[in-house]
């Protein structure tokens, strides 16, 4: 009955509640002047999705594309591009830290960079810095995994429930520590992204993660780092790579010093890239390889 109460604040369709019978409180939800309303519980407050914000102006696109690619294959898209009215997209970010990709995809879809909008935000520690984001900006937030220390979040089934409630298109990795299961990836299929640290296939894989990804690269003597942004599959940074970008690694580089550029870079990237999902840009090559089609022009690829 909480969960039920908690969630008719927001939805009316009582089908919602079937999915989450089995979470005592699965879901937490920031306060949002123009739209929530109080529950009987003073510890939560039930929230209304705003309506998508209009189509703003667009910003210059920085990626570059330099190859021309004939008989790429099916595209994700369904024929519409910019000019054919191709409409907003609704992102769930999942993070587990502090989530400064989460906030620089947020800040950037508000100023009209990105054709998409932060819907809700999955992360597996309620009081990591990326959630308290979240609740500051009046994002919803849902907690994933269920596990000892986070015994109210969701399985793996309900989470695909909740996500398609909110009507998800893409999911966006930020710093997401757990494995995705293999229900989300299914339901999700091509439409799931993550970024790494490293240039993938190198310092890639379960335990390489932060500052320990940083750390090995400069233990290796290797010249050049930066992120890379995959598409993500049952195992730990095995997908598709769909955009990389290079930094360079100095002499005399620390750890933090090489994880701040990086860092730096990966901000810049994902927002292009998630930018480039919203508006149907990405194709897929006959061989399964993901391209990104450039805005400018659209006969050549990323």
């Amino acid at each position: 009955m909480e969960t039920q109460s908690l969630l008719s604040g927001f939805c009316t369709d009582p089908t919602i509640f079937s999915s989450f019978r089995n979470a005592k409180n699965p879901l937490f939800f920031a306060p949002s002047p123009s739209s929530v309303s109080f529950s009987q519980r003073p510890e939560w407050v039930s929230y209304t999705t705003p309506q998508s914000s209009p189509q703003r102006a667009w910003s210059k696109q920085r990626l570059n594309c330099t190859n021309r690619v004939e008989n790429v294959g099916d595209s994700i898209s369904h024929g519409k591009d910019l000019e054919n009215g191709v409409g907003r997209k609704k992102l769930a970010i999942f993070v587990s830290g502090g989530g400064s990709n989460f906030r620089s995809i947020h800040e950037a879809s508000l100023r009209g960079s990105i054709l998409g909008d932060v819907v809700v935000l999955v992360t597996n520690k309620r009081g990591c810095g990326g959630a308290e984001y979240a609740k500051d900006k009046g994002i919803p937030v849902v907690l994933f995994p269920k596990s000892k220390d986070e015994p109210d979040g969701l399985s793996p089934s309900e989470l695909v429930s909740a996500l398609r409630r909110f009507e998800v298109d893409f999911i966006i990795l930020a710093g997401y520590l757990k494995l995705i299961p293999l229900e989300l990836i299914r339901a999700y299929h091509r439409s799931i992204v993550n970024i790494h640290p490293s240039l993938l296939p190198a310092f890639g894989g379960k335990g390489y993660y932060g500052m320990k990804v940083h750390k090995a690269v400069i233990a290796s003597g290797a010249r050049y780092s930066g992120p890379t942004i995959h598409f993500v599959d049952e195992h730990y940074d095995t997908g598709r790579i769909l955009a990389q970008s290079v930094v360079p690694v100095l002499a005399n580089d620390t750890a933090e010093e090489l994880a701040a550029r990086v860092l730096q870079e990966e901000h810049r990237l994902y927002v292009e890239v998630t930018a480039a999902l919203c508006e149907e840009r990405i194709i897929w090559r006959e061989d399964g390889v993901p391209l990104i089609r450039c805005k400018e022009n659209p006969s050549h690829y990323r």
